[in-house]
């Protein structure tokens, strides 16, 4: 008998695609028919992965062919699994209305001056103009109320839309929340995971931020249970990791940028900044000493194929404006001043690159005239 490829059709027309419901010719998983003299080659692509689906096609097939076409037919089926893709299981928090970004301020390791570069970093933003604001995330060693000179402020409550919310602390233009306002300078913060999670989730959802264009997050340092708590809570537009030029701090930082890279996380990185990138004493502020090695953090900036926002020298006006509550960056006309300047602007224009090529929380536009940016919807 010689076989034609038309009966086969119609005979295949009676098998159900495993899991779909239309049947292999109809739903295009038949992918070709071959006939050499009584031979039959068939060609099907299934979507459902089990060896159960795959048998059952395959002998559905071979029992259409035999019943309705030949039954002395050699036939030989070919099963292709293509199994549909299931989402990404990615960790997004709801946003906040009002709050047009929010970026988060990270470190793979304590010391290297994240909450310095924070502070100076909300600060240089609401000079630019910016309305900004501060979440102390770091539960166990908040440090922003100190260098904002409010740690003996306390928040209030208001009334918003008939509901109690915390009032942030406000100071150079800044509105602040941190743990360090609810308790006392001597007392240790000993929480688990769960209990940390829900002060910090109190202070996100439960505060009246009003308008705000850029809410920075200051996390505490390493990758832990508190930072996969803020991104379940906040839809983060990017991080910003700081690290200083040190081998050391170098392999802690390039963990920190592996945890917002993760794919569950999936968190645009906007760049490495360099902290303590040298030592500029004050007696001689043209000298630099590079004390924990030379541009360490713009290599691995390089390495990691994310951008380099800038390095911050060492000196030591920044340690003393941090201790008296004014961040060094308000000071007028010092390389201080040019040097955070300079890191904000390429941070700003970093979230305007995020947002115009990634999906974002909320689009926006913003552009920078003449050192003055400004924040538009």
């Amino acid at each position: 008998m010689k076989l034609n490829k038309q009966d086969i059709l119609q005979a295949l027309e009676t098998i159900s695609e495993p899991g779909e419901g239309g049947n292999l010719v109809e739903s295009g998983a038949l992918t070709n028919i071959v006939i050499f003299g009584d031979e039959v080659v068939v060609d099907v692509t299934i979507k459902n992965p089990s060896l159960q689906a795959k048998k059952k096609t395959e002998v559905e097939i071979m029992k259409a062919i035999h019943d309705k076409v030949y039954e002395k037919a050699k036939v030989k089926v070919n099963i292709k699994v293509e199994a549909t893709q299931k989402p990404k299981n990615e960790i997004k928090g709801k946003s906040i209305p009002g709050i047009q970004n929010i970026v988060a301020v990270a470190s793979g390791k304590g010391g290297v001056g994240k909450s310095t570069v924070t502070a100076n970093l909300a600060a240089t933003l609401a000079k630019m103009g910016f309305k900004v604001g501060v979440l102390d995330a770091d539960i166990y060693g908040p440090s922003i109320p100190i260098m904002f000179d409010v740690e003996h402020d306390r928040p209030i409550a208001v009334d918003v839309n008939g509901k109690s919310k915390m009032k942030p602390i406000e100071n150079y233009g800044v509105k602040i929340l941190s743990i360090g306002f609810f308790t006392r300078p001597d007392q240790a913060v000993i929480w688990r995971g769960p209990m940390a999670a829900k002060a910090l989730n109190q202070m996100i959802f439960d505060a009246a931020w009003d308008d705000l264009d850029f809410l920075l997050v200051d996390l505490p340092p390493g990758t832990g249970d508190i930072h996969l708590s803020i991104m379940q809570s906040l839809p983060i537009t990017g991080a910003v990791v700081v690290s200083t030029p040190q081998n050391v701090a170098l392999a802690d930082a390039r963990k920190g940028v592996a945890m917002f890279q993760q794919e569950s996380i999936n968190v645009p990185v906007l760049g490495i900044v360099e902290n303590m990138a040298y030592f500029t004493p004050e007696e001689l502020p043209t000298n630099k000493y590079y004390i924990f090695g030379k541009e360490g953090a713009r290599n691995l900036a390089e390495d990691l194929k994310v951008p380099f926002l800038g390095e911050i020298p060492l000196v030591q006006s920044i340690r003393e404006a941090g201790d008296v509550g004014r961040p060094a960056a308000l000071q007028t006309a010092t390389p201080l001043e040019s040097a955070f300047e300079k890191l904000t602007q390429n941070i700003v224009q970093e979230v305007v690159s995020r947002n115009e090529n990634l999906p974002p929380t909320e689009a926006i536009k913003i552009t920078t005239m003449a050192g003055c940016s400004a924040i538009k919807k």
